[in-house]
């Protein structure tokens, strides 16, 4: 493939291209977006070699089609570019809702030109400005093909994902939304709920929220996600979520009678099984919802502490993305809590800050 196109040049769309440039310098990027700042730096940091603000012959000549932009905009988007583009362009998405693209698809009979695509990475901070390569490597990024388009297409799209450093994996595309609809979209309703819960059960002088730290700020980190993508993935995705949101209502309530009777045993079992699943999960650096690089350290308490330990890290050349001290100490050794940008920073974080006294625990 030598041109790649994309429709909407954001997050996702702008860490794909980034990745394209660096293992395909001699390709061509095309990008289309509403939002002309986002693509002049694309244009001055040479990640495209041509953007635009109209879909149009432009894309005519392009092996491959990125749909990245919102969801909604997809229906338009794929009328505009089936009257313009080669019956051997390959399209695909980046969205973690498939039904709806690939019905869509089906509609405008573009089913032999169209494999649906989901790399599973993201962050909390949006736009082409943050936009990187990294952000895909070690991702799983799963492909959602129709029953018609051609298997060298798929095997082409299987090694482009392989070559820009994710993990290709082939699903049909109910059960990838039956899928992330257990694993990231109800985890994001149920997190949600607590948040709120919390909110709704607190005291006037807000005592949960000062104390709130260790376990509970890690199981609902998720909160802080778009509130509007997250609406849209519950109305598109709607018949998985509600069905597993059921299940799990009924897991509460079965645990709430067990509390009730204060059976022992099986509320032991709730959290054995929990523990012995949770441990055999895969150690991949991301997925629906990002994994996060942690350690916490034990700090003096006394002025210029927490600048040393910064300083430590800067002149080793490690970035810190989030920086905080903990006045809880609820299931930590340290108080003083510092997430990195990529899992290479915590070993050589944690040699380095060994080194030098400090006591480091790991954050999983």
């Amino acid at each position: 493939m030598n041109k790649f196109g994309f429709i909407g040049l954001g997050l996702i769309g702008g860490s794909i291209a980034r990745a394209l440039r660096e293992h395909y310098p001699d390709s061509v990027i095309l990008a289309y977006d509403i939002n002309t700042e986002s693509l002049e730096l694309a244009i001055s940091e040479k990640v495209c070699n041509q953007v635009t603000t109209v879909i149009d012959n432009t894309f005519s000549n392009c092996d491959m089609v990125f749909l990245c932009a919102p969801v909604q905009k997809n229906d338009t988007n794929l009328m505009l570019l089936k009257n313009v583009i080669s019956k051997d362009c390959l399209i695909t998405d980046v969205g973690s809702v498939k039904s709806e693209i690939h019905k869509t698809v089906e509609a405008l009979g573009l089913e032999d030109q169209f494999i649906g695509g989901h790399p599973m990475a993201g962050s909390e901070r949006v736009g082409f400005i943050n936009s990187k390569s990294l952000l895909l490597q070690n991702a799983y990024y799963i492909l959602t093909p129709t029953k018609t388009v051609p298997p060298e297409k798929i095997e082409c799209y299987r090694d482009l994902v392989q070559s820009i450093g994710s993990i290709p994996l082939i699903l049909d595309y109910v059960q990838h939304d039956y899928a992330t609809a257990a694993i990231s979209h109800l985890p994001h309703v149920i997190s949600a709920s607590l948040v709120n819960l919390v909110k709704n059960s607190d005291s006037e002088d807000g005592l949960m929220r000062m104390i709130a730290a260790g376990g509970f700020k890690d199981i609902t980190r998720i909160s802080s996600s778009s509130a509007t993508m997250w609406q849209q993935i519950c109305l598109t995705n709607t018949d998985n979520i509600s069905k597993l949101l059921k299940d799990y209502i009924d897991s509460l309530t079965k645990v709430y009678e067990e509390l009730q009777e204060k059976e022992a045993d099986s509320l032991y079992e709730l959290f054995d099984s929990a523990r012995i699943y949770r441990d055999s999960f895969t150690n991949v650096s991301s997925g629906p919802i990002k994994r996060s690089y942690v350690i916490t350290i034990d700090i003096a308490d006394e002025p210029g502490a927490l600048a040393a330990i910064a300083t430590i890290l800067a002149l080793n050349g490690i970035s810190i993305k989030n920086i905080g001290i903990s006045h809880n100490r609820e299931y930590e050794g340290g108080i003083l809590r510092i997430e990195l940008y990529e899992e290479a920073s915590i070993d050589k974080a944690k040699t380095i800050l060994s080194t030098k006294g400090y006591t480091i625990y790991d954050k999983n």
